[in-house]
């Protein structure tokens, strides 16, 4: 502390030689121009905080230290933390010192990390939020099992959907799941978007398919950019898990498992042109996802909201407040940050 008061001390003075005032030398030290004042006094070089005059009654000796650090790394405790410790050793009638002291002691020894045979638990971050503003900018898929007329066999729907649309731009039903299936469709997909490098990001979980090595090289060689959900977490990947919903509670669901592969293609058929096509999609303001990717959805909304205002003019009465919000989303998020919602909406306001 000696050390440090004279440092300070010595620069505010090579400070003032060099023309700057106490003060202002002392402001930008982050001190007061007292404290130096009273630094600089002959009697009064020495820091005046007292010291502690005595030792703690409770301070654990050295013997029980010891014992501690024996205790913690014993066979028999060796891969248990101090809370499940204290409690064995009670049972045994024994007490050497408390839960928080065997805490404290094993983190200054540096034996408070991961204690069992098994590899800490990873902390997987959360996908980064991504935004689209136009079709083909990011693509979520997954894969969905078919049920067939022999119990415990399932065929495999790959679902491909652009989250800014809402289209299926792709699918297709195999007999298994398969990382080179997967990459297929991607390459037909890209073909008919016309999709170019580093344009769209497709976004899916983490299964074997979509993780495998033959579709990771097709992503690279038609310049798609992977994103992954974090294992096990449903709400990643919410488009793809909210289309099979839909397709599943459709009222037309087959209530039979499927024959075989041609009758399922042609069902899902049926169904992705009902979806995007006649599929008034609540999320982007009533209107089908092939309207929306096709850019047709402004000139529609635009002829609703000017209905409605010409409504409103004609029995104004009628409306307590203004006409409804036909305007076109204009961003759609995958993985969000709730703060980051907050602020778009408040723009938008």
């Amino acid at each position: 502390m000696k050390d440090e008061r004279q440092e300070i001390t010595a620069l505010i003075e090579e400070a003032q030689k060099a023309g700057a005032s106490q003060s202002k030398s002392c402001q930008v030290i982050g001190i007061s121009a007292k404290t130096i004042q009273r630094w600089s006094q002959p009697n009064n070089k020495q820091d005046g905080r007292l010291e502690p005059r005595h030792k703690p009654e409770n301070i654990l000796t050295e013997l029980e230290r010891r014992q501690i650090i024996k205790v913690a790394n014993a066979p028999e405790y060796a891969d248990l933390p101090p809370c499940k410790i204290v409690p064995r050793l009670a049972d045994k009638n024994v007490y050497i010192a408390s839960e928080s002291s065997f805490y404290r002691v094993l983190k200054e020894e540096s034996q408070l990390q991961h204690r069992q045979k098994s590899k800490p638990t990873r902390q997987i971050k959360k996908p980064r939020a991504l935004t689209a503003t136009t079709p083909n900018q990011i693509y979520s898929w997954d894969i969905t099992y078919l049920p067939t007329a022999i119990k415990g066999i399932f065929l495999y729907l790959y679902l491909v959907m652009d989250i800014y649309s809402r289209k299926i731009v792709g699918w297709q039903i195999y007999e298994n799941e398969s990382s080179a299936q997967a990459a297929d469709l991607m390459i037909d997909i890209c073909r008919r978007e016309g999709i170019k490098p580093n344009q769209v990001i497709l976004h899916s979980d983490n299964g074997s398919p979509m993780k495998g090595a033959t579709m990771l090289a097709t992503l690279q060689q038609l310049g798609v950019i992977p994103s992954f959900s974090r294992p096990s977490v449903s709400n990643d990947n919410p488009y793809s898990e909210s289309l099979f919903r839909t397709l599943k509670y459709r009222p037309d669901y087959p209530e039979q498992p499927f024959e075989d592969v041609t009758a399922a293609r042609d069902w899902i058929l049926f169904f992705v042109n009902w979806y995007n096509n006649e599929h008034l999609h609540s999320a982007i303001k009533f209107i089908t996802p092939e309207q929306r990717h096709t850019g047709q959805d402004k000139e529609i909304l635009a002829n609703r909201k000017a209905l409605y205002q010409q409504a409103k003019s004609k029995n104004p009465n009628r409306w307590s407040g203004e006409i409804r919000n036909w305007n076109a989303i204009e961003k759609v998020f995958l993985n969000p940050d709730n703060q980051k919602i907050e602020t778009e909406e408040k723009s938008a306001a």
